[in-house]
């Protein structure tokens, strides 16, 4: 028996060697395709940029080695490899994502690759480099199948801007990396005009000694048409618009909330018109999302009952996986978070905490809200009043001030806000919506009379709010915030309102804990970074001054697929809140407003809301 061991761990070892050498033989993994596939292509792309900018590059070890590599068709086609190499760096992002686009362009290419080689430079080897290449392409394209991403015509506007600054700087390397050859000692901003005639295809004023003159034109020249060329590509393309929230999502969404939006209060942000949604198949479910730079980006919770989130959920990965896009949700629940893991083995990273105020244990008295308390009393000294109504209680005049007074004091040229944030105030579907305003009168009223500050909260529930923006007038005392808020907690058992919710505090957990005796120097040195973020994000300004209200803080997370998804998602999401815009909005004259129809309140008529909000 015993001498029977080493004949099976023989066998076992020899299987072992033969399923690794089929492993071999079957190549890459399908899912793994796409990645590979494209990081050739940028290789290639970034060799081929080197071989038409820098000389000695083309004369080198390194060359020889570019030379039998799809898309350089010669060792002097310099203009033809800058063209190449810029395309194929441009593929390359659409094949790791699995784009079909990227995939036939792909598929287009290196044929032509191959009979470039073998024409101009009689190469059997980088004939079979392309085919080699072509081969998992095509065995494997059903790898290839994501539909394209959302578009405009702004898309060619960008294109132009960023194609023309690469091409100048690209160009000025080009001119540059001839020294030698140049004719003269030519200054920066002669080679500046020398690249510029160049994109156009004219003649500049650098002069190069022999044949460089030609090398240097033509590579401008090609610079010049591909930035023309991708333009219009762009421009005439058909377009695919970001999807919006229809009237009939709306309004499935909204008898969702009526039954089952009490459970999260960022329920009612998913009405964000600038959302797209998925429904579970029951239809009592549903996820709102918004596309940015290729991540699909969800916020809170799955909207509807508990048992068809997943459903919902199944929905939101399948439109994912069409698209190549990235999955991810912001500011989910802990229950949100354990369901969208569980479902779909995604992971979740606790991202901060919410502010939630219980009205019934609210209260100015204390040591705790001296400081609080102090304020309001000051300002109310000066000559603030305050009003806190329901949307639908306000007149059409008043309702049109606030909005302008809104838009005004914004103080940033784009709306910031995503995963909180409604996005519009004043809309007559958002009739139960509350308002709390502050008045003072002057002596030399501005535009908006004696409107001071607003607050504007959202419903969650049938029995409670949650804050959606604050602005004030930067002329007014400090303490309008506070003031609003202390103001909109007394007035909420009038309301019928028992929770409030306010900010979000981001990695608040980390700035307590980071502040307290006996903290570790890893948590020391990540508050400082925190605090030192916070010069531009309203990190712990937020944090802090949540704390005033003496909060219990619900605990928010961020889903996400992989860790080297983070930085990209991280990117998507201050996009969606606008603090990142990349974008090019229309100008104002030419958005388009939605109709101001008065809706009926469902609390009461607006007599009687203001005699209880009073």
């Amino acid at each position: 028996m015993s001498g029977e061991v080493p004949r099976q761990g023989t066998a076992t070892a020899g299987t072992g060697r033969m399923s690794r050498v089929r492993h071999r033989l079957r190549g890459p993994r399908p899912e793994a395709v796409p990645v590979l596939v494209g990081r050739a292509c940028a290789l290639v792309g970034v060799l081929d940029i080197a071989a038409g900018v820098f000389p000695r590059f083309r004369h080198s070890r390194m060359h020889a080695i570019a030379e039998v590599l799809p898309g350089a068709l010669g060792p002097f086609a310099a203009a033809l490899s800058l063209s190449t190499g810029v395309l194929l760096l441009l593929l390359a992002h659409g094949l790791k994502r699995g784009k079909r686009r990227a995939w036939r362009a792909a598929v287009a290419l290196l044929p032509a690759g191959a009979v470039a080689q073998f024409t101009y430079r009689h190469s059997i080897v980088g004939v079979l480099i392309s085919l080699a290449l072509l081969a998992p392409l095509l065995r494997h394209r059903d790898q290839f199948s994501a539909l394209p991403d959302p578009r405009s015509r702004w898309r060619a506007l960008a294109n132009f801007v960023l194609m023309s600054a690469g091409s100048l700087l690209l160009g000025l390397l080009v001119v540059s990396v001839h020294g030698e050859r140049m004719v003269g000692d030519p200054s920066l901003a002669d080679r500046i005009t020398h690249v510029i005639y160049g994109l156009f295809g004219f003649e500049g004023p650098v002069d190069y000694q022999g044949n460089t003159s030609w090398t240097v034109a033509f590579s401008l020249g090609a610079l010049g048409l591909l930035t023309a060329v991708t333009t219009i590509y762009l421009a005439f393309r058909p377009e695919h618009p970001a999807a919006q929230l229809t009237e009939e999502d709306e309004a499935r969404l909204r008898a969702l909330l009526e039954r089952h939006g009490g459970r999260d209060s960022l329920g009612h942000f998913a009405l964000r018109r600038d959302k797209a949604v998925v429904f579970s198949p029951s239809g009592k479910a549903a996820v709102t999302y918004r596309v940015v730079s290729g991540v699909m980006l969800a916020s809170g919770d799955p909207i509807g009952d508990v048992e068809a989130w997943p459903g919902a959920i199944e929905r939101f990965m399948d439109e994912a996986k069409a698209h190549s896009w990235t999955p991810a949700v912001m500011g989910c629940s802990e229950t949100g978070g354990e369901v969208w893991t569980r479902e779909t083995g995604l992971d979740a990273l606790e991202l901060g905490d919410e502010a939630v105020v219980d009205v019934k244990d609210f209260s100015l008295a204390g040591r705790a809200m001296r400081n609080v308390r102090q304020m309001v009393k000051r300002i109310e000294r000066a000559g603030y009043e305050t009003r806190v109504r329901r949307v639908c209680d306000l007149g059409e005049a008043e309702l049109e001030r606030i909005r302008r007074a809104a838009d005004d004091w914004r103080g940033t040229d784009t709306e910031r806000g995503f995963s909180m944030a409604l996005g519009r105030v004043g809309d007559p579907a958002d009739g139960d919506c509350l308002i709390a305003t502050a008045h003072k009168q002057d002596d030399h009223p501005g535009p908006y009379g004696d409107l001071k500050a607003i607050l504007h909260f959202v419903p969650w529930g049938t029995d409670g709010a949650s804050l959606d923006l604050m602005r004030r007038d930067r002329s007014a005392d400090p303490g309008m915030n506070e003031l609003l808020i202390v103001a909109a907690l007394q007035a909420a058992p009038k309301l019928g309102i028992a929770r409030v919710s306010l900010n979000f505090a981001m990695f608040r957990a980390a700035l307590a804990r980071g502040e307290k005796i006996g903290a570790g120097p890893v948590l020391r040195a990540w508050r400082g970074l925190l605090v030192f973020l916070s010069r531009w994000f309203q990190i712990e300004s937020l944090y802090k001054f949540n704390a005033k209200f003496q909060p219990r803080w619900e605990p928010r997370f961020v889903v996400y697929r992989a860790s080297g998804d983070l930085p990209r998602i991280g990117f998507a999401a201050m996009q969606a809140e606008g603090f990142v815009n990349l974008a090019l909005p229309l100008p104002r004259l030419l958005r388009r407003r939605r109709p101001t129809d008065r809706r009926p309140c469902a609390h009461g008529t607006t007599t009687e809301r203001n005699v209880r909000a009073a």
